[in-house]
């Protein structure tokens, strides 16, 4: 499995032959991915759907099938584009690959705003490690055991508690760092030395992909 951070949420997740876009929002570098088989969105919000320029990546890769909580897949079809709408507990496969979502709301981000859907994603393949991105939620549990975790570092609805509980809850071997848009370089270091610290009792290994390129995960798991 190889992973690629393209900025805040979006990851390019290769694994057994299948090449997978993670999240493409407004903070992220996606422009040029060509060969995509699918494109998978855990919500709506522009930092992770980039609905400007959604039409471009899909013209540059129209064998690629979307995958989207519900009302993502709504939203979509009004801008004329199918997606298939993922649910808790709905497999589904990319070749090799069985994606599972988990989760089915948006982290609170205060009283005044209506939550939206939010479905994480789970990706096994055999013989690969196992990753789960949870979107904007911290309070999915996934179906199966957790090699790889994708951890927002820092958002207008979270809280580095917040983070490590759910670090510790699903025990990951490894920790990759999302949903960083918003930090500089040393507010975002301070976010990832609590992390690693404190993830798991005696520290959680941090694989941080800040520098965009790809990274091989094939020893893990």
């Amino acid at each position: 499995m190889q992973i690629t951070h393209l900025g805040h949420s979006c990851l390019l997740v290769e694994a057994a032959g299948s090449r997978m876009l993670l999240d493409p929002g407004t903070f992220s570098d996606f422009a040029g991915l060509t060969q995509l088989d699918a494109v998978l969105i855990t919500h709506q919000h522009p930092d992770h759907l980039d609905l400007a320029k959604f039409p471009a990546l899909l013209e540059a890769n129209p064998a690629a099938v979307v995958h989207a909580d519900p009302q993502t897949a709504e939203l979509l079809k009004k801008h004329e584009i199918l997606a298939r709408a993922t649910a808790a507990g709905e497999s589904f496969t990319i070749g090799d690959v069985e994606i599972t979502p988990a989760g089915s709301q948006h982290a609170v981000i205060h009283e005044y705003l209506d939550r939206i859907g939010n479905v994480g994603l789970l990706l096994t393949a055999p013989g690969e490690p196992s990753l789960f991105h949870p979107g904007d939620a911290l309070d999915a549990q996934p179906d199966g055991d957790v090699d790889l975790l994708a951890v927002p570092v820092n958002a207008p609805w979270g809280a580095i508690k917040e983070t490590i509980a759910f670090i510790r809850r699903i025990r990951p071997h490894v920790v990759i760092p999302i949903h960083d848009a918003l930090l500089n370089e040393v507010g975002r270091a301070g976010y990832l030395q609590h992390i690693s610290g404190f993830g798991l009792d005696g520290g959680v290994d941090v694989r941080d992909l800040v520098d965009g390129q790809p990274a091989d995960f094939s020893e893990i798991g």
